[in-house]
């Protein structure tokens, strides 16, 4: 039995892995998926983490996306409660970078014209599933405070979705890929991992489960 703790992306809560959830509850494990808070910045956020991390150990955290800074943060508070780590085209900070330090283009764009109506919170892109709502503004830009403690976790996936056009997200693939650290696969998706590549990463969660 494996404690897994899923965090989502921008704009989106714990249902965004509903299915995945499911087929691991299915075989015995421990999920837990939280919604964060629609008004936190990035310490607020990992704080909630953190108080669901207060009662479990050996977890595999994973994260998408935005999620990617909330489970940095988060194992790099307790590294010792986590054995493994998962992102799922998500960001990867270092000490003192934010989101927005880490993406370009028309992800900028996002950020600044979402935020345009309250200067808060960045509205939900037209596509997304119809449950998403407004992501805060604030936890776009605030810098992560890290020790690099988060590197004692000793095993690290990262999967990176091969179908992004102009991806904010393959310079992470290609600085894991030759380090013996992480283990790194493409997958046949964009960025919305679990609507192309749903059975690939839940063989990666199970994985980390297994180590």
């Amino acid at each position: 039995m494996t404690n897994y703790v899923l965090i989502a992306g921008a704009c989106h809560g714990g249902w965004y892995y509903d299915s995945v959830a499911s087929a691991l509850r299915a075989e015995g494990h421990v999920v837990h998926a939280p919604t964060l808070g629609a008004t936190g910045n990035l310490e607020e956020h990992a704080a909630e983490v953190l108080a669901l991390l207060a009662d479990l150990d050996d977890v595999v955290l994973a994260g998408h996306s935005y999620g990617g800074m909330v489970i940095t943060t988060a194992a790099d508070r307790v590294p010792e409660k986590i054995k493994a780590l998962v992102y799922a085209d998500a960001v990867v900070p270092r000490d003192g970078q934010s989101v927005w330090d880490l993406v370009h283009g028309p992800w900028r764009k996002w950020y600044v014209d979402g935020a345009a109506e309250d200067g808060r919170g960045v509205a939900p892109m037209p596509f997304f599933d119809q449950r998403a709502f407004p992501h805060p503004l604030a936890s776009l830009f605030q810098r992560a405070r890290l020790t690099g403690a988060a590197d004692k976790v000793p095993h690290r996936w990262y999967l990176y979705a091969a179908e992004t056009e102009d991806s904010p997200f393959t310079k992470f693939r290609d600085a894991f890929r030759d380090d013996p650290a992480w283990r790194v696969r493409d997958l046949p998706a964009t960025h919305n991992v679990l609507a192309g590549a749903e059975a690939e990463f839940l063989d990666v969660l199970r994985e980390a489960g297994r180590v």
